[in-house]
């Protein structure tokens, strides 16, 4: 089973680059965040012609949204707010062999790294905090959780650990915050294959005019798995080059290959 999450920044906008993704990744199951279309605009006709019969979407327009495109049989998992928003930041769904796979788009928390001064900072905190006791409420059963996390957490999962210090997505706030979410029964299944220590971004700001130009990346885009699965990952990619791309999105996919 290969799965992949992409902030795609537009299905609507970025449908053909979907398609070149998925005939390059050639998953089982894609996760989308940033979808940025109501549910009745989402483009169905050109998923379907993907190979993708099953899908579960929730969106709204033109801010956020998520959605779970699959080649296997799924059934929807119960609908939820997070933060007392209905903001089109979570869906699930329940696949053979008592699989769950969660998508989630945080939020990014904008520019100001300061609660009291910022809500859409104190947003992203409280959505952390609600992740994490949500997390810590679950069995130990099988799980994969995937998204746009909008958090850098590891020292080398950013350009430079020192400039970023005090940059939304890096401080020490919310890389604390997500290590603890991580520690509730979460396995990194991307650095389970590409240790810490080695550099590896999803993200690189459109502000970057040049491709590769000085390579001042993020790793913002995750996929975890509990430790029943985590036994039987079978390898991971991040498609570095579809940044490169045109009409791209300022994400790249990342994949992790499971062994069912």
């Amino acid at each position: 089973m290969r799965v992949v999450t992409w902030n795609i920044n537009s299905v609507r906008l970025r449908i053909g680059t979907l398609e070149r993704v998925v005939k390059t990744l050639r998953p089982d199951v894609v996760c989308l965040q940033e979808t940025k279309a109501i549910d009745e605009l989402f483009p169905m006709d050109g998923v379907r012609a993907m190979g993708f019969e099953h899908a579960i979407i929730r969106g709204m327009k033109g801010y956020n949204g998520v959605a779970i495109l699959s080649r296997l049989p799924m059934t929807e998992g119960e609908r939820s707010n997070w933060c007392d928003k209905d903001d089109c930041r979570h869906v699930w769904a329940k696949f053979k062999g008592g699989i769950e796979l969660h998508n989630f788009y945080v939020p990014a928390g904008g520019d100001e790294p300061d609660p009291e001064v910022n809500p859409k900072f104190a947003h992203k905190l409280d959505f952390l905090s609600e992740m994490t006791n949500w997390s810590e409420s679950l069995d130990k059963g099988k799980r994969i959780m995937v998204g746009d996390f909008n958090i850098a957490p590891y020292e080398h999962d950013v350009w430079s650990h020192k400039a970023l210090l005090d940059v939304v997505s890096h401080t020490p706030v919310e890389t604390e915050g997500l290590i603890a979410l991580l520690e509730t029964g979460w396995v990194d299944a991307v650095r389970k294959f590409v240790p810490t220590t080695e550099k590896l971004y999803t993200w690189w700001s459109y502000r970057n005019r040049t491709w590769p130009g000085e390579d001042r990346g993020r790793r913002l885009d995750h996929i975890w798995v509990t430790p029943p699965l985590a036994k039987k990952l079978d390898g991971t990619f991040v498609l570095r080059e579809a940044r490169g791309w045109e009409r791209t999105s300022d994400h790249v996919p990342v994949a992790v290959d499971i062994e069912l």
